[in-house]
């Protein structure tokens, strides 16, 4: 069948690609060889989410008498929590069906692989194939954990993102985490509000090394005063399953060490999904494992795009929103305005969680900028005050010459849905004195960043 738009791939770059297409007017299918909505939606952010704030309440009810609120013994289901979770993500699932459907698009279940630069040979579940053809064919495959060496996935004592959410019971009492960057710091704080004993061996300096260096630190003061054990600058050699649980051997600054454990997480990292998608019988150019594409999501063969995860930039799900919206509309003749790499917020949705856009203060100063620091500790927000949640800072870095709003990185309750005015206000050229002149409401967490920016300038009132 002949279409003028087919989309390998229906996670969160791949889906909103074919929507924004049919709606410019294009007879579009999607190819999706498991489940519509992707990683994202079925087994990574949406899912993930739901385990969390099954966390964050069972956390609530545990602390209640600080809110002087009387909840005696209160415990958990764990194969609700899980059970919960997954209905959450089912969900989702459906609502992309039914944008499937709404937008005239057809759904082809199966694996997708490029026989030619316009067409698709798909393989269903039983076998059978089909050809389809486009002018154009976006790729959004995504990518899946990244395995080492040292301890290979057996999706029992080693285990992945996608495991860690569909444990049975059990639940594990123990579990060593290898990475600390947003899906291992995530499982950390799951499992240890829910009561396993938890382990993060991080290979480097710090945890979420991705971060600013300030944040890091909170984060791993926070962490252990929750109980989670943290060994950076560490690496796990070798993991042996044949006992009852595993053993570890970790390479630490002080020499090797052994961890027992019921199970092991390997959070280090994600990897594209290139493999048997037709890549090389094409010639479509590929780099550090990752398809080269230009700015406006097309690779090297005319007519094919490539977008998300499996492409180089940041593996997030809303950068692969975007860049699948924009190919849309480039296909369709329009001129998107190139994605702003260095405008994208990270989210990591642990508690405290953490918020952060644009520079770090050492990559500014490395950047050559001279810069002023602004930092508000919510131990002075009245606010985090009222609500018992008084962990983390609003930090923010602006150019001391022309006051641009060069990054901001959050740690507290709630700063994943602070970090968007931001985003908006670097978009938009803000300078700090445009911040500070903004009157924030008051009393709420956001106002911090005003108070940050105002401490930045030397003109904080309440500090």
């Amino acid at each position: 069948m002949a279409y003028d738009v087919i989309v390998l791939g229906s996670g969160p770059g791949g889906y909103p690609a074919a929507i924004r297409a049919s709606q410019l007017g294009k007879k579009v299918a999607i190819v999706e060889k498991e489940s519509l909505g992707g990683i994202c939606l079925n087994w990574g952010c949406i899912p993930t989410k739901a385990l969390l704030k099954s966390a964050n309440v069972y956390e609530y009810a545990k602390h209640a008498a600080t809110y002087g609120i009387k909840v005696d013994n209160p415990g958990h289901d764990f194969d609700a929590v899980i059970k919960r979770s997954r209905g959450v993500a089912d969900k989702m699932s459906k609502g992309v069906q039914f944008l499937m459907k709404k937008n005239k698009i057809d759904v082809v279940m199966g694996y997708g692989k490029l026989v030619a630069p316009t067409k698709l040979e798909v393989t269903a579940a039983d076998g059978t194939k089909q050809i389809l053809e486009a002018k154009n064919i976006v790729i959004a495959t995504g990518g899946r954990a990244r395995q080492l060496p040292s301890m290979p996935i057996d999706g029992k004592k080693i285990i992945g993102y996608r495991e860690a959410m569909v444990l049975p019971s059990p639940q594990p009492k123990s579990m060593i985490i290898c990475g600390s960057g947003a899906i291992g710091s995530e499982f950390a704080y799951f499992y240890n509000t829910m009561g396993t004993k938890v382990t993060i061996v991080e290979f480097m300096p710090r945890i979420v090394p991705v971060e600013d260096e300030d944040v890091s630190k909170e984060l791993e003061k926070q962490f252990k005063k929750q109980g989670i054990e943290i060994m950076t600058n560490s690496e796990v050699l070798s993991v042996d399953t044949s006992g009852e649980g595993i053993k570890a051997k970790v390479k630490t600054p002080n020499g090797e060490v052994e961890l027992s454990a019921d199970i092991l997480l390997s959070a280090v990292g994600v990897i594209a999904n290139l493999e048997n998608i037709g890549l090389e019988e094409l010639g479509i150019k590929t780099e550090k494992g990752k398809i080269v594409r230009d700015v406006n999501g097309l690779t090297n063969i005319p007519g094919v795009y490539a977008i998300g995860d499996c492409t180089p930039g940041q593996a997030l799900a809303h950068v692969a929103t975007k860049e699948g919206i924009s190919v849309a509309e480039h296909i369709a003749g329009h001129h998107p305005e190139p994605m702003d790499y260095n405008n994208i917020p990270g989210c990591t949705y642990c508690s405290p969680e953490i918020a952060s856009v644009g520079y770090t203060e050492k990559a500014a100063k490395d950047a050559g900028f001279e810069i002023k620091v602004g930092k508000f500790p919510f131990m002075a927000s009245g606010k985090a005050s009222a609500a018992g949640a008084t962990e983390g800072f609003v930090k923010v870095i602006y150019d001391a010459k022309y006051g641009e709003f060069l990054g901001c990185h959050m740690i507290g309750m709630n700063v994943t849905e602070m970090i968007a005015e931001v985003v908006v206000a670097r978009k938009l050229e803000t300078t700090g004195h445009e911040i500070l002149n903004a009157v924030h409401p008051h009393p709420t967490m956001s106002e911090a960043l005003k108070e940050a920016t105002a401490m930045a300038y030397g003109e904080a009132t309440d500090i």
